[in-house]
């Protein structure tokens, strides 16, 4: 059996609480963003990236528009330090790019680290060390002073070595297991540091608080955030940074919370890749924002093609479900929403509107590279008439009736639940067919004349196969529909009564098809619907009324 007793709450609440961050709607701006995908997402893989597929990788992060990029622990080992040296000295560091690499607060590895970023433009050296009680007691053994110690040695030797080297360097500095820390113990150290480092306005420092392992509420981690941020010293020099990991769920949460309680950087990974269940999702965090109004200074215009490739060289799939990058995020098999969706991309084309407000969808799918057909309306068993007529509509040009559309999705649905499987646009296309258009089961037209006579009726001379025997036929109505339909119903003994007639282009330009739609009621009630497709309009309806009368025909053949 599950036991919770043994779990105790092992984060803290700051000595000093406050809730200004929940006084806030939305983000109102993007922060600062860096990628740790080639350093934090690499090193969480099954099979780390080589070197062609970080540098690869390294260049979609640049197209996408970050800015600053975390590309390793060169120290690490010989792969990381060399793909560093790579990006250096190929020159494929974008001027306006900064990169940025980790080292642990250790004098052996902070020097290899400064050999390896040597030559490089702009840098961020990123110095940490583990703060948390849980470290504090059965990791390191040492105590709060040694612990400090460590962090203020480290930073001694970053501004002491960027002055031997005379390098472009930004600091950046994290309590590592900050979630774990006392609140007012982690303000005292990062205090420490910015003491040793003493930033200007011309030269900021980056103080990180990382949710290295999620324990508590976003709540508590925004409180945090905004006891840190009300007091750093020197905080109009300081980049407050975060870096949530997604060990409840929550990473986004914390993200977007910790921004309202004052955060101005964001560390982060596309997708989420990383450690345990992952970093927080740059893309989801990004598109959030978008969808509020606010450019997150990222584009993913070609989100498909980034997916892609990430998928290709980390070979971590994302799941289908996934926010704004999932294969199925826009797709709706709901009767009920496929047609608030149609009717809500209607009224968007008849209004003219810039505004998106279609129901079901937070995001307009063209925005991140995604199409509607295929993408939005897909058709199974669960769907209704306004999703497969909108397919018809938007992929094949069919504007059906309305009660055609249900008759139709009966037909589809049933398919599909006997397949037991989602059908395309082709196979949807395909029933319609089969059910309603140019049917010439029972009796085949092969030629049909019209006259109009001196008391403006029209007459009508219908040449039909039916049994293999060709015979002409003779009707008078109104109109030609009407003729035709009073020579069908003498010469056939069906009844029926012409309900419903509609038509249209089904393409723009001289060879354009007309199609029509006709639905008949027989004596018992039942609605029988027909289309017919030709060159020319008269005939397009003609053919839609015989494909309406032969459904009815076969029907009585059954029974």
């Amino acid at each position: 059996m599950m036991d919770a007793t043994k779990y105790k709450r092992n984060y803290f609440m700051p000595p000093e609480q406050s809730l200004d961050w929940t006084k806030k709607e939305y983000i109102d701006k993007a922060p600062a963003w860096c990628s740790v995908d080639l350093r934090d997402g690499n090193q969480a893989l099954i099979i780390p990236m080589s070197l062609e597929e970080k540098i690869e990788f390294f260049k979609m992060l640049v197209k996408v528009g970050f800015k600053e990029i975390e590309v390793g622990f060169p120290a690490a080992s010989e792969t990381e330090y060399d793909f560093l040296r790579a990006l250096i000295e190929q020159n494929l560091i974008p001027d306006d790019v900064t990169i940025q690499v980790l080292t642990q607060a250790r004098p052996h590895i902070i020097e290899k680290t400064f050999e390896a970023v040597r030559g490089c433009k702009h840098a961020i050296i990123h110095v940490y060390n583990s703060t948390s009680l849980a470290q504090r007691e059965q990791v390191f053994k040492k105590s709060k002073e040694e612990i400090i110690k460590i962090a203020t040695d480290g930073a001694q030797m970053l501004l002491d070595l960027t002055k031997k080297d005379g390098g472009n360097y930004q600091f950046e500095y994290s309590p590592e297991s900050f979630t774990g820390t006392e609140v007012d113990y982690a303000l005292e150290v990062c205090n420490a540091v910015i003491d040793v480092w003493q930033p200007t306005p011309d030269n900021k420092v980056i103080i990180n608080l990382p949710a290295t392992v999620e324990m508590s509420m976003p709540h508590v981690y925004a409180s945090q955030i905004e006891y840190m941020s009300k007091n750093l010293k020197m905080r109009e020099n300081v980049i407050l940074s975060l870096h949530p990991h997604n060990d409840r769920g929550c990473g986004v949460a914390d993200a977007e919370l910790g921004l309202l309680a004052g955060a101005d950087r964001i560390e982060g990974t596309l997708f989420g890749n990383g450690e345990r269940t992952g970093n927080v999702d740059i893309v989801t965090l990004a598109m959030n924002m978008y969808t509020h109004g606010i450019d997150p200074k990222l584009d993913f215009s070609e989100l498909t093609k980034v997916a892609e490739l990430y998928e290709r060289v980390t070979r971590m799939r994302i799941y289908e479900r996934q926010p704004y990058s999932g294969k199925l995020v826009f797709a709706a098999f709901s009767g009920s929403h496929q047609d608030a969706i149609a009717k809500g991309m209607k009224w968007r084309e008849d209004k003219g509107l810039k505004d998106w407000t279609v129901p079901y969808l937070p995001l307009d799918p063209h925005d991140v590279g995604r199409e509607y057909e295929g993408d939005v309306i897909r058709i199974n068993s669960q769907s209704g008439k306004g999703g497969i007529g909108y397919i018809l509509e938007q992929t094949y040009g069919f504007n059906l009736p309305a009660k055609m559309r249900e008759d139709l999705g009966y037909a589809v649905k049933s398919v599909s639940d006997h397949l037991h499987k989602e059908l395309s646009p082709e196979e949807i296309l395909g029933i319609f067919n089969k059910e309603y258009v140019n049917i010439k089961t029972v009796i085949k037209l092969d030629e049909c004349h019209f006259v109009q006579e001196k008391d403006g009726t029209i007459s009508t001379a219908l040449t039909i196969k039916r049994d293999n025997v060709q015979k002409e036929y003779h009707g008078n109505g109104n109109g030609r529909l009407d003729a035709v339909s009073n020579a069908i119903k003498k010469h056939f003994e069906v009844e029926f009564k012409l309900i419903s007639y509609e038509e249209h282009a089904l393409q723009q330009g001289s060879n354009s098809q007309a199609c029509a739609y006709v639905g008949i009621e027989i004596p018992d009630g039942k609605i029988t619907w027909g289309c017919g497709i030709k060159n020319d309009i008269i005939d397009a309806s003609v053919c839609a009324l015989l494909s309406a009368v032969n459904k009815v025909l076969d029907a009585e053949n059954i029974k």
